[in-house]
């Protein structure tokens, strides 16, 4: 036969200091990125400078821009580099009504959810991110170490282009639902990849500059999470367990046909794999796993205040 204390005063616990840090120990935490701001920046100078600052890098890049100019490219009709062709956001002369729009999408969903904080730092992601951009293009130089002809000396390090999308759909990240969040974050990745693909195969960009604003606005994500209190940093969100090869394949089917040109397989290869790279740090900054607090097992003690059943 079982024994209980039937008094109440002794069947639960009073509340103390470590009462409600035990109770929230089988939540989850809010999310922070796996790669962290300075990392990211890291990586950046690191490809500016291998890219920019070496022969090696330099002659590399170059050996990628052939004389047969954006026509080949299969995404030259939609790059807007033909005559009266429409062109794909955010390229040519739709990248700033892209961004306008894409901001004020952004701060619209921020303001319906109530969530005021995610919204400060969804925008600041945006203006970091391009203004980031700006300031790069304006103060990194591109030393001629190879003897380039012209074309090729221009500085375009790091992509307007490409940090248009990177910049917007993180900041989509933060004010979206957490059910909504991890499909905003493959469409997004598949928006960055076909970009990022586009603009390197159509000679608009090499592949240090789309890598080098991807990762700018994984820098800004980062930060603006990191800096976001505990209470409205982004939580952890359940996501079907297809969905990452879904997105990851999307993304490499993507990139295949914006980076691919008929007169070089190489070319095309290359451009493809910069393209999904690029989709791949989106996908690992934003979705992948949080780690969940470990809810630690409800056992009778003396100390709980409850006495032990016997038999």
């Amino acid at each position: 036969m079982t024994q209980q204390d039937a008094s109440p005063g002794l069947a639960r616990p009073a509340p103390g200091p470590g009462s409600e840090a035990a109770a929230g120990t089988g939540s989850v935490r809010a999310g922070r990125p796996r790669l962290p701001a300075p990392l990211c920046l890291l990586a950046f100078a690191a490809v500016y400078l291998l890219a920019v600052w070496t022969p090696f890098g330099q002659r590399a890049e170059n050996a990628l821009i052939g004389g047969n100019g954006a026509r080949p490219a299969w995404m030259y009709d939609w790059s807007g580099a033909a005559y009266g062709s429409s062109a794909l956001p955010p390229m040519e002369n739709t990248a700033v009504p892209t961004l306008i729009v894409g901001t004020v999408l952004v701060t619209a969903v921020a303001l319906a959810r109530r969530r005021w904080w995610q919204g400060c730092a969804a925008v600041g992601v945006v203006i970091a991110t391009v203004g980031a951009k700006e300031l790069a293009r304006a103060v990194l130089p591109r030393p001629d170490l190879v003897d380039a002809r012209v074309s090729l000396v221009e500085a375009s390090f790091p992509s307007g282009h490409v940090a248009v999308p990177a910049g917007l759909v993180l900041a989509a990240v933060l004010v979206a639902s957490p059910r909504l969040r991890p499909y905003v974050a493959g469409a997004g990745m598949l928006w960055l990849a076909v970009t990022a693909g586009t603009v390197l195969a159509t000679y608009h960009h090499r592949p240090s500059d789309v890598l080098g604003s991807t990762l700018l606005a994984c820098a800004g994500y980062g930060l603006a999470v990191r800096l976001l209190p505990s209470a409205h940093a982004p939580a952890a969100a359940h996501r079907p367990r297809a969905l990452p090869a879904v997105a990851l394949s999307l993304s490499a089917v993507g990139a295949l046909a914006a980076g691919a040109r008929d007169d070089s397989l190489t070319e095309s290869l290359v451009f493809a794999a910069t393209a999904f790279l690029c989709a791949a740090l989106f996908w690992f900054t934003t979705t992948l796993p949080l780690h969940p607090r470990t809810p630690r097992p409800n056992r009778a003690s003396p100390q709980s205040g409850r006495r032990p059943e016997h038999p």
